[in-house]
């Protein structure tokens, strides 16, 4: 089994949906925002890029109403970069926050910017993710009832084990962590979640998804059926009298409000390839891909991992788990040259054990539950450590100065 890393994770929230209008005063600066409009935490906000900087930004609010958020780029020297915002405060509406994008490395500049009511300011270059995260702080608490982290896993072909692997991970963080998870089946008619924890099919995620105008967290709740104390499950109805034809974005309601409902949201996905598939699989917060060692499931990995690298460029790239590992008599890819094919580092590989994970099946149990002891039982262990790894809370403090300067804002214009 290789070691188990765990990748950096972008510090950003979900942009909220509000109107952004930026206006560049350099070609690097337009181009880093542009590419940062496509990316999957900007999805819901709408945004425009302007040349002509702060004098063009003033000149256009004259006439027009102020956005939300106004991203204004001078590569003017400290004093006439400050008589610019001056000027612009003249011109914003009550309520609108501004993005500062300077080249200016001064403390007192900044000073004077945050005195000023500026919401952050961003030293040049600025790359599409920096650009990101900038915005997000701006509107963490706006955004902070985003708690939760959404992991899809799927598999690069039929019947790698991809389900089995989500539900055994899914509760797993569940019993390591203490806290809450939703571990949601998302293929509609052939899912068995409801079978690996024991329970009746239900209507619980086909609901969730055809009710969405009004989906909120009580319904939430009731759509759930408990696994344990912290486990939660969205069932899927497992039945052929109906198909299930979703549009693009018809999950995105139930993701977002599981997401501010509890911490971890798992993702069942189905091995099928379509608009809503794809879109889940681009906006979820990790995307886990489960492959077993032969030659289709290492062109499908291939292709999937070089899907999401380009659908997802500010993101860490995918994980990858190699499940079924040493089956006698069956000719496999070493796992190194999997992981050499495919450019990345393998999360884990799981030992073939027809008769434990056969028995777990048949049960209604997860693995652990039948065999602590088990290397697949320590294996998913160490997957949910990597993927959810604990972190501990930090105490509020009574008084915090960095926050209040966050709450400065172009509130008002001047007189």
């Amino acid at each position: 089994m290789h070691a188990l890393t765990e990748s950096p994770r972008r510090e950003a929230t979900r942009i909220p949906h509000i109107s952004i209008q930026a206006f560049c005063d350099s070609p690097d600066i337009a181009t880093a925002i542009r590419n940062a409009a496509g990316d999957r935490l900007m999805s819901r906000a709408h945004v425009t890029v302007h040349d002509g900087g702060i004098a063009a930004a003033i000149a256009h609010y004259q006439k027009e109403p102020t956005p939300q958020l106004i991203v204004i780029e001078s590569r003017a020297r400290s004093e006439p970069f400050l008589a610019e915002i001056d000027r612009m405060a003249e011109v914003c509406d009550a309520g609108t926050k501004v993005l500062a994008i300077g080249h200016i490395n001064d403390v007192y500049f900044y000073r004077e910017l945050m005195r000023r009511g500026v919401s952050d300011y961003l030293l040049a270059p600025v790359d599409p993710v920096s650009f990101i995260v900038a915005v997000s702080g701006i509107y963490s608490e706006s955004a902070s009832s985003k708690l939760g982290q959404a992991y899809a896993f799927v598999g690069a072909k039929g019947g790698v084990g991809s389900s089995t692997i989500a539900h055994n991970v899914g509760w797993t963080i569940a019993r390591q962590l203490a806290s809450s998870v939703v571990l949601a089946d998302m293929d509609l008619a052939f899912g068995t979640a409801s079978l690996d924890f024991k329970l009746d099919a239900g209507q619980g995620v086909a609901e969730a998804i055809e009710d969405s105008g009004r989906l909120d967290e009580v319904l939430l709740d009731r759509l759930l059926a408990k696994c344990g104390d912290h486990l939660s499950l969205l069932r899927a109805p497992g039945t052929l009298d109906r198909c299930y034809d979703l549009a693009e974005n018809a999950v995105d309601p139930l993701i977002e409000i599981a997401q501010s409902s509890v911490p971890f949201l798992i993702l069942d996905m189905p091995h099928v390839w379509n608009s809503w598939a794809r879109k889940v699989l681009v906006s979820a917060d990790e995307v886990i891909i489960t492959a077993v060692p032969d030659l289709p499931n290492l062109r499908n990995a291939k292709s999937l991992i070089a899907f999401l690298r380009q659908a997802r460029p500010h993101d860490p790239p995918p994980k990858l788990i190699l499940n079924q590992v040493g089956v006698p008599k069956r000719p496999e890819i070493k796992p190194g040259d999997f992981a050499k094919a495919v450019q990345l580092e393998l999360l884990a590989c799981i030992p073939f054990d027809p008769h434990l994970f056969g028995k777990a099946s048949n049960e209604g149990q997860m693995i652990a539950e039948l065999s602590a002891r088990a290397p697949a039982s320590k294996i998913f262990s160490e997957i949910a450590n990597v993927i959810a790894p604990h972190q501990p809370r930090h105490q509020k403090r009574a008084f915090n100065l960095g926050s209040m300067m966050k709450k400065m804002r172009f509130s008002a214009k001047n007189a």
